[in-house]
C-alpha cells in the first residue's frame, strides 16, 4: 500500500511481531507477506495475507506488479502495490502465531504476526525495510514514473 502525502510518496510497512523482534527496528520491517501453498494463486494469497496481517482488506484497485525477490534465508517474496490510505478509524488487527516462550520453558505463547504497521516516506522506508526487499521500493517508483 502506498499513498501520497504533502507531495511525497509513502509506503506502508509491517513490523514483525514476537519477542525476537520486539526491540529491533531498522532493517526488519517488511511488506505484508505470508507463505504460499503449492499451486496457490500468488495474488489471491497476497490479498489474504494483507488482510490477515493488518486487519483490513486491500481495495479492489489497480495493482502494480512489483515482481519477486529472494530473501537472505531463501524465502521468495512476490509483491504488488496499490494506492490507498487507511481510514481515520482504522483499527490495526493481526493474526497470531504460537511459539514456546520463554525458550525451553515448555510453555506456548501466542504473539501477533505483525505488531504494528506504519507509512514511511521512501527515504525512511529504505532504512526500515529488510535489505532484500528494498528493490520493491525502486520498482514501485519506476512504475509510478512510467505512468
Amino acid at each position: 500500500m502506498f499513498r501520497r502525502r504533502g507531495g511525497r510518496l509513502e509506503v506502508l510497512l509491517a513490523h514483525p511481531g514476537g519477542p525476537y523482534f520486539q526491540n529491533k527496528d531498522d532493517g526488519i520491517w517488511t511488506v505484508p507477506k505470508g507463505e504460499v501453498e503449492e499451486g496457490e494463486d500468488l495474488l489471491a494469497r497476497a490479498k489474504i495475507e494483507f488482510q490477515e496481517e493488518l486487519g483490513v482488506a486491500p481495495p479492489r484497485a489497480d495493482l502494480i506488479e512489483l515482481g519477486r525477490i529472494k530473501q537472505k534465508g531463501g524465502k521468495i517474496v512476490h509483491a504488488w502495490a496499490f494506492e490507498a490510505d487507511l481510514k481515520d478509524d482504522f483499527k490495526f488487527v493481526s493474526n497470531t502465531f504460537e511459539m514456546e516462550w520463554p525458550p525451553r520453558s515448555g510453555k506456548m505463547e501466542a504473539f501477533p504476526e505483525v505488531d504494528r504497521a506504519a507509512f514511511f516516506p521512501v527515504g525512511t522506508a529504505r532504512i526500515k525495510i529488510k535489505a532484500a526487499q528494498e528493490p520493491f521500493l525502486d520498482r514501485l517508483i519506476n512504475a509510478l514514473n512510467a505512468r
